[in-house]
């Protein structure tokens, strides 16, 4: 009975070895999940180590200056000593000082009026203007926060100024577009790129293989069809079906949360559309690469990672390293969370977003001109 037992053992423990092996094997073999096995966790640690701030500095500020004066310079040298701030751009009038928090160029605007330092040197507290993109509740909070040591230490080392025993100028900061730093205003509008990002990239990814795993390729390759007229047929339907998500999204957004929509909807719905084009034609290029369903999906995790972690929808864009940013501006969600939250929230228009609009399209045509150029027109 014992040895019976023993050799029961032995078949099953040689069985078990030999099913061991055949699987270190077969994913040896299959290199994306094997380069997921390294990649996602090396990513995830290079981008929350070196990417990921949630306390963002050297965040782009604009600065009209009314006057150019000695105390003027002083203050705006203070505003950049908290290294919350950062001088991109100089403004002309208040027209472009309005323009540029609209078109996302700056998250802030500073605004030095006239006569300030003959008001400072008379004793009669001027005011500074400091406007804030506060789309971005998070961005703007921390730097909005140091604007009250400003009045405290800005003039410390000016000679010559009136000693009134209390601050000899105020800030007036403005948070706009979203002065109750509501995070509902900034999540919602983020949700609907988020969203259609995730189930286009998977609709898309899965379309190719699941012919080849399923056999009904044959029939499609011997139709008198052409690679573009193939892709267009199969993205067309997923693009309305995206358009209604993102309607369902925007429209719980308005009546349960009460987002407002200062903006266009026809802009947002064109923009949406190209959005949502994007992504499906960047999901078809991992179709014509991938080998079967499971590679398809895990291509389409590897892109949405990036997506929502380095595109400003989980963590301030601004507050990222250089080299971070640079990697974003090559996200299809990046252009898009800033489109529709301007829409949305600023009323922007389309010369307002022409840059990331014009970003979109070109990644559009550069998915597709790769989906066309990998797709096969034979079977393996």
């Amino acid at each position: 009975m014992s040895a019976a037992l023993s050799f029961t053992s032995s078949e099953s423990f040689r069985r078990t070895r030999a099913m061991l092996i055949k699987e270190f094997i077969q994913l040896r073999r299959d290199r994306v999940s094997f380069a997921m096995i390294i990649m996602v966790p090396l990513v995830q640690l290079l981008l929350f180590g070196y990417a990921i701030n949630t306390t963002p500095r050297d965040l782009p500020t604009a600065v009209l200056l009314q006057e150019n004066s000695d105390i003027g310079r002083s203050v705006l040298k203070a505003l950049e000593n908290t290294k919350y701030f950062k001088v991109t751009r100089q403004l002309h009038d208040e027209a472009e000082f309005d323009r540029v928090l609209a078109a996302g160029e700056v998250l802030f605007a500073i605004e030095i009026p006239r006569n300030f330092e003959r008001d400072v040197r008379r004793g009669d507290r001027p005011a500074i203007l400091v406007a804030a993109d506060a789309t971005d509740p998070v961005a703007a909070g921390s730097a909005m926060a140091a604007l009250g040591q400003i009045v405290q230490t800005a003039l410390l080392h000016d000679r010559g100024l009136p000693d009134v025993g209390t601050s000899l100028f105020e800030v007036r900061s403005h948070a706009r577009y979203n002065p109750a730093g509501a995070t509902q205003l900034n999540i919602v509008p983020g949700l609907v790129g988020t969203i259609l990002t995730m189930t286009m990239l998977i609709f898309t990814a899965l379309s190719v293989t699941r012919e080849i795993e399923r056999g009904t390729m044959e029939s499609l390759l011997s139709m008198p069809i052409t690679p573009i007229e193939i892709m267009i047929g199969k993205i067309v339907p997923y693009v309305i079906v995206g358009f209604v998500q993102a309607a369902i999204i925007i429209g719980i957004g308005i009546g349960l949360f009460g987002v407002p929509v200062f903006g266009s909807l026809t802009l947002l719905a064109a923009l949406s559309t190209l959005f949502i084009a994007t992504n499906l034609s960047v999901g078809y290029t991992f179709s014509t690469v991938a080998q079967n369903q499971l590679q398809a999906m895990q291509m389409s995790m590897m892109f949405f990672l990036p997506n929502i972690l380095l595109s400003g929808f989980m963590f301030p864009f601004a507050g990222m390293p250089v080299w971070a940013q640079w990697i974003g501006e090559f996200l299809p969600l990046t252009h898009y969370l800033r489109i529709v939250r301007a829409i949305m929230l600023k009323g922007s228009t389309l010369a307002d977003l022409h840059y990331d609009a014009l970003a979109l399209t070109g990644l559009m045509l550069l998915a597709m001109m790769i989906a066309v150029t990998r797709f096969r027109r034979t079977l393996d």
